[in-house]
C-alpha cells in the first residue's frame, strides 16, 4: 500500500470519528455528506425569493448576495468571485495597474505567500516586500521603514498563521496611515473579517471603511459551499468585474453557493460575537487545564484569543497528537483536538481550535475533562 492510500485511509478514520462524536468544539465541512449538504441547503431559512429565475452568469440570486454584502460592509458595491484566491490576485492586479507600481506590501505569512502557489508573481506579475518577518501583525513603524515605493498594502485580518492575530483598532488605524503616507492602496484580506467586530469594538462598516478595497470569504466563518466577494467603489468593482471575466471566473450558474452564503449571513454571521465569547471562555479553560495535566510545556495562543480561533502548541510529534485526538473522538465520542502539525523548532507540534454553534455547550469543566482524556492517550 502507497503512503498516499494510507494517508486517505487515515483521513477517513479521522473524518468517521468526528462525524460519530456527540461532542464536539465544531463541526468540519469533511463530516456532511453529498445528500446532508444538499438537505441542508435546500432546508435553510433564506430571505429570498426562491420562486425567482435562476442565476445566469452572475444575475439573480447572485447579485442579490453582492448587494446584500455592500450593505453589510458599507462599500458601494462587491463582487462575487468562485474564489478567495481569484479575488485577492485580481484586487492586488487591478490597484498595480491603477497606481502604477506593481509591488505589493505583506506579511510573508500571508495567505498570498502562503497557500496561492507564488500567484502573485507567476501569474499576475506583481513583485511583494515583507515589512516584518515577525510571526506579529505588522507595525505602522514597520511599514514605514520600507525601503522601496509599493503601491498596495495589504493586511490580513485576522492574520491566520500567526494564531488569528489582530491588532488593536488604534494600530490599525495607525497601520493604513503610513500606507497612505506611502500613497498605497490599501487591501484588506479580510477572510475571516466577520468575526473581527468584537475585538475591534467597531461594526463591519467602519473596520471596512478604512481600505480602498475588501476581501471576505463565505466559507470559512459562514459555513458557505464555497465563493468570495470584492467589496469597493464602483469604479474598482466594476473593474474587477472584468478582470474576473479574464480569469475564468465569470461562471454560468452559482445559484448554490450563492444561497449558502445568504444562509451564512442570516444564521451564522448574528452568532459570531457569541463563537468569539466563548473561545475565550475555552481558551482559558484549556490553559489551565494543560497546566494541570503533567505536560512538560503547553502554549495557548493567544491566551485570549481575537477570534473565534486560535492555537495550541505542545512538545511532541504531531501524528502522536493525531493520533490521540483520534483515539479520543473513537473511545469516549468527544473531539477536542484535530489535526496537528510541526511547527517552530522540532520536537512542537501546533493545531488551530475552532468554536462554533456546537461548542456554545461547553463548560470549563467539560474542557478539563477532554484535556485530562486527550493527555491520557499521548
Amino acid at each position: 500500500m502507497s503512503d498516499s492510500d494510507d494517508e486517505t485511509q487515515h483521513t477517513a478514520r479521522l473524518v468517521a470519528a468526528w462525524r460519530a462524536a456527540d461532542r464536539t468544539l465544531t463541526r468540519s465541512p469533511r463530516e456532511a455528506t453529498v445528500g446532508e449538504a444538499l438537505a441542508r441547503l435546500a432546508e435553510a431559512p433564506y430571505d429570498y425569493d426562491m420562486d425567482a429565475p435562476g442565476d445566469i452568469y452572475g444575475d439573480g440570486v447572485v447579485a442579490e448576495l453582492e448587494r446584500r454584502v455592500a450593505q453589510l460592509l458599507g462599500t458601494q458595491d462587491a463582487a462575487f468571485f468562485p474564489s478567495g484566491t481569484m479575488a485577492q490576485q485580481v484586487a492586488l492586479r487591478c490597484w498595480a495597474g491603477r497606481t502604477g507600481n506593481p509591488v505589493v506590501a505583506l506579511h510573508p505569512m500571508s495567505h498570498p505567500e502562503m497557500w496561492e502557489g507564488e500567484a502573485l508573481s507567476t501569474v499576475s506579475g506583481l513583485r511583494v516586500v515583507h515589512p516584518t518577518t515577525g510571526a506579529h501583525q505588522m507595525t505602522a513603524e514597520e511599514v514605514e521603514a520600507v525601503r522601496e515605493p509599493f503601491g498596495t498594502l495589504m493586511l490580513e485580518l485576522p492574520l491566520r498563521e500567526a494564531g488569528f492575530l489582530l491588532p488593536t483598532w488604534e494600530e490599525l488605524q495607525a497601520l493604513v496611515e503610513a500606507g497612505r503616507e506611502r500613497e498605497a492602496a490599501i487591501h484588506f484580506d479580510g477572510a475571516r473579517l466577520w468575526e473581527c467586530t468584537v475585538h475591534f469594538g467597531r461594526p463591519l462598516p467602519e473596520i471596512a471603511g478604512l481600505a480602498d478595497s475588501v476581501y471576505v470569504s463565505f466559507y470559512k466563518s459562514l459555513g458557505g459551499l464555497s465563493g468570495a466577494a470584492l467589496a469597493g467603489s464602483w469604479e474598482f468593482v466594476e473593474e474587477t468585474r472584468v478582470w474576473r471575466h479574464r480569469y475564468g471566473g465569470q461562471i454560468f450558474r452559482q445559484f448554490p453557493q450563492a444561497l449558502a452564503a445568504l444562509a451564512g449571513l442570516e444564521r451564522e454571521l448574528p452568532r459570531l460575537p457569541s463563537y468569539v465569547a466563548q473561545a475565550r471562555r475555552v481558551a482559558g479553560a484549556l490553559r489551565e487545564a494543560l497546566a494541570k495535566s503533567g505536560v512538560p510545556w503547553s502554549r495557548v495562543h493567544p491566551e485570549e484569543p481575537h477570534t473565534h480561533q486560535f492555537q495550541v502548541w505542545l512538545p511532541y510529534e504531531p501524528d502522536r497528537l493525531t493520533d490521540a485526538g483520534l483515539r479520543q473522538a473513537e473511545e469516549t465520542g468527544t473531539v477536542l483536538f484535530r489535526r496537528w502539525s510541526a511547527g517552530g523548532p522540532p520536537g512542537l507540534a501546533v493545531t488551530e481550535v475552532d468554536v462554533t454553534q456546537p461548542g456554545l455547550s461547553w463548560t470549563e469543566s467539560d474542557v478539563h475533562e477532554a484535556v485530562s482524556a486527550f493527555v491520557a492517550r499521548i
